[in-house]
């Protein structure tokens, strides 16, 4: 079988067992569980399901050897195995975990040695790398069959699918019973957006804000949203200008860009931003910094004297929320349409951009908020 049938049966076999594993060892299974459903890392369970199926589709190769800098007929290229073959089966199956391959992880590249459970691998946490290792071991000694794990990999995995999304299902119908209410008021739609913010790993949320902003009230401004980029990419790698970047809507030129940061924005900010402006042909208006610390007025003040040095763009630093509070009072009749593109943009980003517990957690919070206000409307009557 090639790799593609190999995944294909892989599936069909986890599909037609989810209730049951079909792995004996209590072990091995505890192993792979714990690895699947690690959310603080997804690296590790792409590195174990490209080392099985090189071993399943070249039963000569060692699992533990996914580089093929470590030289050897024994070896593979567990990376050409993970973005070749994993990549579109994850996303055809709509398979809980990242959208890029582990080998680029800074955790997993470079690396030119086995990887034997001597190995310690920098990445957190420490226990995934060593459950990972520990299960390419196994099958190397024997004690599993490759394909019978990836089988019980895949099996996990889509119960995870199927869980979570019966989670969004029910917080989702939740929601609709709240439907015809009277709509939050833009003071409570901020705090419901602060509470979101302050969860762990929330730094995507703040494009989603503006984006959100854009999606909302742009046809009003004559101007839109670009598609945004990926959250991990870096602006060389995109020739971004921005976070999120603004059009008008007669064609495709950057006139407004937006750049977020979760700490102080500092003068290096600036002069990066200075450069990158420098370097688009067009002219942008308005070069805004959003960010959710604390802002300098050096770095304010210092940022002014740009708009004469570039021709009239206009550097500035906006507070997230307080950008947002202008936002909804501003547009306050369609308070309740930036909600739901918010919403929408939230649920709708890859996992590795915004984590299914943050999807989640956004969800619960309008439910709150939602319920909350419905009572209190029913009270006044």
């Amino acid at each position: 079988m090639n790799p593609e049938a190999i995944l294909k049966d892989v599936f069909d076999l986890a599909f037609s067992s989810l209730e049951n594993s079909n792995i004996d060892d209590e072990v091995i299974r505890l192993r792979v569980d714990d690895i699947c459903r690690c959310t603080s890392n997804r690296a590790g369970v792409r590195l174990l399901m490209a080392c099985l199926l090189g071993k399943e589709d070249n039963p000569v190769v060692d699992p533990r050897k996914p580089y093929t800098e470590i030289g050897g007929s024994d070896c593979f290229s567990g990376r050409t195995y993970d973005e070749r073959y994993l990549t579109s089966f994850i996303n055809e199956h709509r398979l809980p975990c990242n959208s890029t391959t582990a080998f680029l992880t800074p955790s997993l590249r470079n690396i030119d040695f086995p990887l034997t459970t001597d190995v310690q691998i920098v990445g957190r946490p420490r226990e995934l790398y060593i459950k990972t290792l520990q299960l390419l071991d196994d099958v190397y000694q024997g004690k599993v069959i490759a394909k019978d794990l990836l089988v019980e990999v895949v099996r996990t995995l889509i119960n995870m699918r199927d869980e979570q999304e019966a989670r969004m299902t029910s917080l989702l119908d939740s929601l609709k019973r709240t439907e015809g209410s009277l709509p939050l008021s833009s003071e409570t739609i901020i705090n419901l957006i602060k509470q979101h913010m302050s969860c762990k790993n929330a730094s995507r949320l703040p494009v989603l804000v503006v984006a959100a902003a854009y999606h909302t009230a742009g046809g009003k401004l004559g101007e839109r949203v670009l598609p945004l980029h990926s959250h991990n990419a870096a602006d060389s790698q995109t020739g971004s200008i921005g976070d999120v970047e603004i059009s008008l809507m007669t064609d495709d030129d950057i006139v407004t860009a937006y750049e977020m940061k979760m700490k102080s924005v500092t003068i290096n900010d600036i002069d990066v931003a200075v450069a990158k402006i420098a370097r688009v042909t067009n002219k942008i208006h308005n070069y805004i910094f959003i960010t959710t610390d604390t802002i300098d007025q050096k770095v304010v003040d210092y940022a002014k004297t740009f708009y004469e040095k570039t021709d009239g763009t206009e550097i500035v630093i906006l507070d997230c929320i307080g950008f947002l509070r202008y936002f909804l009072h501003l547009f306050h009749r369609i308070r309740l349409n930036f909600l739901n593109a918010y919403q929408d943009l939230v649920i709708n980003e890859p996992n590795s951009s915004v984590s299914q517990t943050l999807k989640e957690a956004f969800l619960a919070l309008r439910n709150t908020a939602e319920t909350d206000s419905e009572i209190v409307d029913t009270l006044r009557s």
